[in-house]
């Protein structure tokens, strides 16, 4: 497949509701789109750091394509954050990559919440997400950062992407068969920090 035109980091209306139908629900507070396939759809969609409604959301680097977000799962569950996270403790160079993956991504962040328009974040200052910079407990964030920051930045996540190479590189495009693009944009946000927020207002 040929390549598409680099299209700005802004989301355009059509970007958001590719990315309602990767996620199976409504796209919240997106600021950018940091990587795309190589046909121009998203990959990863940077978020602010505080969403429309309130809540707090740490995670600025969210994958969203199914087919990323698929492979990324199956490698958890084969236990390779476990296998990562003991590697932190016994490689001090690794360690310290991985620390420095961390404050970028807090640099990041900021940029993002500058862009957006909002008041610091108090509630996760210092914090980034995915087990950063201790620990391994999400491959989809360290995935996610790795395509939005590129090589050599994030050197779990460039590994996590390696591993699910049999499945999807960035010359690979698999986005035809990967969600239903026939399918009526969602327009109700099920997920859970909705729910959380629902049920306190409620309350």
């Amino acid at each position: 497949m040929n390549r598409a035109p680099v299209p700005s980091p802004t989301p355009s209306q059509a970007d958001l509701d590719t990315l309602s139908l990767q996620l199976g629900r409504p796209v919240r507070d997106v600021v950018e789109i940091p990587s795309r396939c190589i046909c121009g759809n998203p990959l990863v969609a940077a978020t602010s750091p505080r969403l429309s409604n309130g809540i707090p959301f740490p995670t600025t680097f969210y994958l969203t394509h199914p087919t990323l977000t698929g492979a990324v799962s199956r490698l958890e569950a084969a236990g390779v954050m476990v296998e990562m996270t003991e590697r932190l403790s016994q490689d001090a160079h690794l360690a310290e990559q991985y620390r420095q993956a961390h404050e970028k991504y807090l640099e990041e962040r900021e940029r993002i919440r500058k862009k957006a328009g909002v008041d610091p974040v108090w509630e996760i200052e210092g914090i980034t997400a995915g087990g950063m910079p201790n620990r391994v407990k999400c491959l989809h964030v360290l995935a996610g950062h790795a395509l939005a920051a590129g090589p050599g930045i994030n050197p779990l996540g460039d590994q996590t992407l390696d591993m699910i190479s049999p499945e999807w590189t960035p010359d690979t495009c698999t986005c035809e068969t990967a969600w239903d693009h026939s399918a009526e944009v969602p327009a109700k946000d099920l997920s859970r920090h909705v729910r959380r927020l629902e049920e306190r207002e409620a309350s």
